[in-house]
């Protein structure tokens, strides 16, 4: 990274601990003089597969879009992570999601991206993520993705993991991340703010009824109605805010995939078990939520294979109806608990 790059992350910094209570109630005015540059352009995109609107953000997204976990966030795995960054930009996806907590303390995911963002930055919306709840935490953070992702900005930046409603007050309580975004933002360090989750609807409800965010990341599959339904409160109220809308969890890690191999993936913690293969094919996996009034869907991908096989699906998309929705829904049912282990259970 340059000098003047390093510089003007140091004279960010430096700000925060000045503006931030102010920034929150609006009373602090643009002090950088600095602009953003124009929103990404990938040139393959509109031939490579539909696209929709990013909310109101004035950004056409194909509807597929690549996830920065799967390969992308495994040690020591450049090898295989790097190429498949590259593969999805040469394919026209343009936009890449990644987190500062991808990939544990070695931030491998923002490491592979950045290899790639020292040349291809302007080809892709970028998306990355604080799960610090503090103002300070969250603009440390921050620093560090920028000087990992190789850019002096984030297209977004979105609050990571709202499960809690003790996450809910620490955000928005005094001192906390909902200063740095918007001093972020105020500062031309990123574009768009945000706010993700997968576990309790609830939580997310009440961040966008106390923010006005620019696009939301949440869990959607078709299993998502048996349990703690994302679709039935938090996605209409998505849509009437006209936010950007990106689904995830599609195949649940591959848990609602009738190629679902339980005796190969034995590991406990927090995914819980799996013990049965699940119900669906990738096509009505994806297919499914691509029908619902989402802008994309973000995958991460274990191989080229992987990637090619998501955007020559998402190139051949059509609508599904309601009753092959229901029809999938219901054929998820079996699987529910599963497929949506990342939802509050107890």
């Amino acid at each position: 990274m340059s000098e003047k790059l390093d510089s003007s992350r140091r004279d960010f910094l430096k700000k925060s601990s000045l503006l931030g209570a102010a920034i929150v109630t609006g009373a602090v005015a643009d002090t950088t003089p600095a602009k953003l540059p124009p929103l990404p352009v990938n040139p393959v995109t509109e031939k490579a597969m539909p696209t929709r609107n990013l909310g109101r953000t004035g950004y056409r997204v194909g509807i597929f879009s690549l996830g920065g976990q799967a390969a992308i966030e495994q040690p020591n795995n450049e090898a295989m992570a790097v190429p498949i960054v590259e593969r999805a930009l040469d394919l026209g996806v343009n936009y890449i999601d990644t987190a500062a907590m991808y990939g544990g303390p070695g931030r491998w995911s923002q490491k592979y991206i950045g290899e790639v963002m020292k040349r291809r930055r302007n080809q892709t919306y970028l998306a990355s993520k604080t799960h610090d709840r503090t103002r300070d935490g969250s603009l440390k953070l921050l620093d560090e993705s920028l000087k990992l992702l190789n850019t002096d900005h984030l297209d977004a930046w979105q609050l990571h993991h709202i499960d809690s409603q003790n996450d809910v007050d620490q955000i928005f309580g005094k001192g906390g991340a909902i200063e740095a975004l918007q001093q972020a933002k105020e500062q031309k360090m990123v574009r768009f703010l945000g706010v993700t989750g997968h576990r309790d609807p609830d939580f997310l409800i009440q961040c966008l009824e106390r923010f006005p965010f620019d696009q939301i990341l949440m869990a959607l599959n078709a299993a998502d109605k048996h349990h703690l339904s994302f679709m039935e409160k938090l996605l209409p109220l998505a849509v009437e805010k006209q936010l950007g809308i990106i689904g995830m969890k599609i195949p649940a890690r591959g848990r609602i995939l009738s190629s679902w191999k339980p005796e190969d993936h034995k590991q406990p913690g927090w995914e819980g078990p799996a013990p049965f293969p699940g119900t669906l094919a990738m096509k009505d996996a994806l297919y499914y939520v691509l029908s619902l009034p989402v802008s994309t869907v973000i995958i991460g991908c274990d191989s080229i294979a992987q990637l090619e096989e998501n955007v020559q699906l998402a190139r051949d998309f059509t609508p599904l109806s309601e009753r092959q929705l229901a029809s999938l829904t219901e054929k998820a049912e079996p699987v529910a608990r599963q497929a949506l282990f990342f939802r509050r259970w107890t």
